[in-house]
């Protein structure tokens, strides 16, 4: 149960509608997910938040599939279960197959693991790997 009440389309505020609306039609859909009627609690941390997904997933040098899948990893990292749930059902509506979800959580575990051993013995970063 979130820990405020979630708006609905139906009872949402203009400002919070005009949001939804965006959303929807950005995403050729005809509904909005939980963690949007959540953020609407507050409508001026649910538009900063739409606003900045928009620009952060917009066209760009990585492809979307790409921006979805390290969504993914980093939500697999911080634990969130929604996001990994979301995102990997996003990350397969644009393509991301089987195998590829398997080599991104392999990756995951293995960068998981290396950060663990590299700040567990503190190990100072090659002076090669430092940008002059």
């Amino acid at each position: 149960m979130p820990l405020v009440k979630m708006v609905e389309y139906r009872d949402a505020s203009p400002e919070v509608r005009a949001v939804f609306d965006d959303i929807m039609a950005t995403r050729k859909t005809d509904w909005i997910n939980n963690f949007w009627k959540v953020l609407a609690a507050d409508p001026p941390t649910l538009a900063r938040i739409w606003d900045n997904v928009k620009r952060v997933t917009a066209p760009g040098a990585l492809d979307p599939l790409t921006k979805e899948m390290l969504y993914i990893a980093v939500s697999v990292t911080n634990g969130c279960e929604y996001c990994i749930h979301s995102h990997t059902a996003s990350a397969r509506a644009k393509g991301m197959t089987d195998a590829q979800f398997a080599e991104l959580m392999a990756i995951v575990g293995l960068a998981n693991e290396t950060n663990r051993f590299a700040d567990g013995y503190r190990i100072p970063v090659d002076p090669q790997f430092v940008p002059k």
